[in-house]
């Protein structure tokens, strides 16, 4: 089932366009990595992708989506790493997209935070405050956080970004795991080429004027031609 398709897309700012006539369909269960140079494009397609990008001109259909079917990880750098709150606090927050009538905090809130913490192997760090994690433990948390804001679809820019080898790894087996064990739909942007990192079943490729969509292996296949 095709959850999002993109359809003759182009995207860009004060009239200066970033991508130009763009189109491709992601389904459920995919996982689908977006990569390319800088200022290809890549942020700007999850910005159009989010809805916080107006197209220029095509259009980003939703089948069965809702804004609170999705969570949304920007990049860690875009965080405030001094930001004073626990880790419980912060990964609660991400249960806000979910619809209520309410402004604060339910049970079922606090039982969805103490399972993903769970699932993420951090609910020792339920009480840590953000700014006395780790680098690989931050982008856990701000992982669970998504996973509270979402049921269906998973949007990450370069969350491998900063970590060491090991992190990194240890992060990919956790977004590999909820793609192919919880089902999770996943798009994740990342500048990380290595083959053997290239986790997820489908490749979206931002090259000026040469944009490819495939499967891992034609792309691995294409780059070496």
């Amino acid at each position: 089932m095709s959850f999002i398709e993109v359809s003759h897309l182009s995207l860009g700012y004060d009239h200066q366009i970033v991508i130009s006539n763009l189109s491709f369909s992601i389904e459920q269960g995919d996982f689908v990595c977006i990569v390319g140079p800088n200022g290809a494009g890549k942020s700007t397609l999850i910005k159009g992708i989010l809805g916080l990008l107006k197209p220029m001109s095509g259009e980003v259909l939703y089948h069965g989506l809702k804004q609170n079917f999705i969570g949304y990880m920007p990049q860690e750098s875009k965080i405030d790493k001094h930001f004073p709150a626990s880790v419980e606090e912060i990964v609660l927050s991400g249960t806000l997209n979910q619809s209520r009538t309410f402004s604060f905090y339910s049970k079922e809130d606090r039982k969805r935070v103490e399972e993903v913490l769970n699932l993420l192997g951090i609910a020792s760090l339920k009480n840590a405050h953000f700014p006395d994690l780790s680098g690989g433990q931050r982008q856990k948390v701000l992982l669970a956080r998504s996973l509270c804001a979402s049921t269906k679809l998973l949007i990450l820019d370069e969350p491998s970004n900063n970590l060491d080898s090991t992190s990194k790894q240890e992060l990919y087996q956790i977004l590999k795991s909820l793609n192919q064990n919880k089902g999770m739909t996943i798009l994740m942007i990342t500048h990380d080429l290595d083959h053997h990192n290239l986790i997820g079943n489908k490749i979206l490729s931002l090259e000026k004027n040469n944009y490819f969509y495939g499967s891992v292996e034609d792309f691995v296949k294409k780059v070496h031609e």
